[in-house]
């Protein structure tokens, strides 16, 4: 039992591969932030807060920084912590390790049926099967991949990136030349932001309601915290990715969406629909649906390879921890946790034919139960950050090398801020039930570790009395 309770690392035999290189850790970062929620979700903030919602987007990405500052300022404090839940673990105890650990590989887990259902609708326009077929059939090549060696996911995330990044970077200079004039038939087109009922059309409420949406879109950039471990210098490669974060988020997000709400009126976006196809076909470029097609099904791919393995590595340092069966810590000889993956692919699978075959309410309510769960697992984390660095400054230890700005304010505003973004949900009439099923979720999870608990406990023999 003491074995559990202990930081000591695992035995050589359960240590994950050391595989992963720094090229592998940039392109998961920025496939972390990159999602399908960028290239067809973001049409939703658009019509919610008009040419404004770029800033919408800016106040996210804020959030996440300050959240990866954190991370950053943790990891180079305590190196020997190689997970981003397991800060929870050091800084608020066992209970918001097991917690904040099953929450957040609750999280992942519902995250590879929903981007495999996604990516067989796509392709079901190309290949002549059902999305059932197409979706079993992606997961399939995911398990093998995952199943291979931690270097064939690093792989295959790091062309799905450098695709997704290539794709961003040739909009921005088409839409940029298009937006300033250069290309455009009639001139410059910044007139589309105030020319159709102003820069907020629906007024600065509806641009700050569009941040919980867009919060979710843009979260995955902690990724890199899991994987790292499998890398040569984690505690390195961690802290160059959350300085690094921030511009990604700019160039990636920010600018991107400036320019589309630039080229095309924002009244044409129609929900559901890629704001990049629109903004491509405005600019009359040829094949503009076909090549936006292919660029969402690389986002979603790399979503689903990303879900799986972090579901997995998540699953297997519960399992190091005692909070999940031991079986679970045990590796094949390219040291890849096969049962871990195993389960992140059943559960892929049962949510595939619940999507399809099953009454569309299992997997909604499926989906609803973890809306809100990376808000929650997100604020606990920031109170570790707190409870961790008081803790540091009491021991008289020096500063970290990567330190909170301006701690403990910007700490405290980051947890304000996404309680605000937690309050919206429960007063948003298309969030609540995603606010409220994720509640559901947080009990769910505390009573868990309470009945854990309480099994662990060792029983004391009743005394005899003589």
């Amino acid at each position: 039992m003491s074995q559990t309770n202990t930081p000591a690392q695992p035995a050589p035999k359960y240590e994950l591969s050391r595989s992963l290189k720094g090229r592998h850790l940039t392109m998961i970062s920025i496939g972390g932030i990159i999602g399908a929620g960028l290239f067809v979700s973001s049409s939703t903030s658009i019509i919610a807060g008009g040419p404004a919602s770029f800033i919408s987007y800016a106040i996210t990405g804020l959030l996440i920084l300050l959240v990866m500052r954190m991370l950053g300022e943790m990891t180079t404090s305590l190196p020997h912590v190689r997970a981003f839940t397991e800060f929870a673990r050091a800084g608020l105890g066992e209970g918001a390790g097991f917690v904040v650990g099953w929450l957040y590989w609750y999280f992942w887990v519902l995250v590879v049926p929903v981007e495999a259902i996604a990516g067989a609708k796509i392709l079901q326009n190309w290949l002549p099967f059902s999305p059932l077929q197409i979706g079993v059939g992606l997961m399939s090549v995911m398990t093998c991949v995952n199943l291979m060696s931690a270097r064939s996911y690093a792989e295959f995330e790091f062309w799905f990136a450098s695709i997704k990044v290539a794709a961003i970077l040739v909009f921005i200079a088409i839409a940029g030349s298009y937006a300033f004039g250069w290309t455009a038939p009639h001139g410059a087109t910044f007139g589309n932001l105030v020319d159709h009922g102003g820069f907020t059309p629906h007024g600065w409420i509806a641009v700050l309601a569009a941040v919980p949406t867009v919060f979710f879109a843009m979260t995955g950039a902690e990724i890199t915290t899991i994987a790292a471990a499998e890398s040569a210098q984690p505690g390195r490669a961690i802290a160059k990715m959350t300085t690094a974060v921030i511009w990604r988020i700019l160039i990636f997000y920010v600018i991107s969406l400036f320019l589309i709400v630039s080229v095309t009126p924002w009244n044409t976006v129609r929900s559901g629909e890629s704001p990049f196809t629109l903004a491509l076909n405005t600019m009359h470029v040829p094949w503009a649906g076909t090549i936006m097609s292919g660029i969402i099904l690389t986002a979603v791919l790399s979503c689903l390879n990303s879900a799986f393995y972090v579901s997995s590595r998540v699953l297997f340092i519960l399992a190091e921890r005692g909070d999940a069966p031991q079986s679970l810590v045990k590796l094949n000889a390219r040291r890849v946790p096969v049962t871990s993956v195993l389960i992140g692919a059943v559960a892929g699978f049962l949510g595939i034919i619940a999507a399809t075959q099953a009454p569309q309410i299992v997997f909604d309510f499926l989906v609803s139960s973890s809306g809100a769960v990376i808000v929650f697992v997100y604020m606990t984390i920031c109170v570790a950050q707190i409870t961790l660095r008081r803790r540091h400054e009491r021991e008289g230890l020096p500063a970290p090398a990567i330190s909170m700005w301006l701690f403990p304010y910007l700490s405290y505003a980051a947890i304000a801020g996404m309680a605000a973004v937690l309050i919206a949900m429960a007063f948003t009439p298309g969030l609540q039930k995603d606010f409220y099923f994720s509640c559901i979720t947080l009990v769910a999870a505390v009573i868990a570790y309470v009945i854990v608990n309480r099994l662990r406990q060792p029983r004391v023999a009743p005394s005899t009395v003589t």
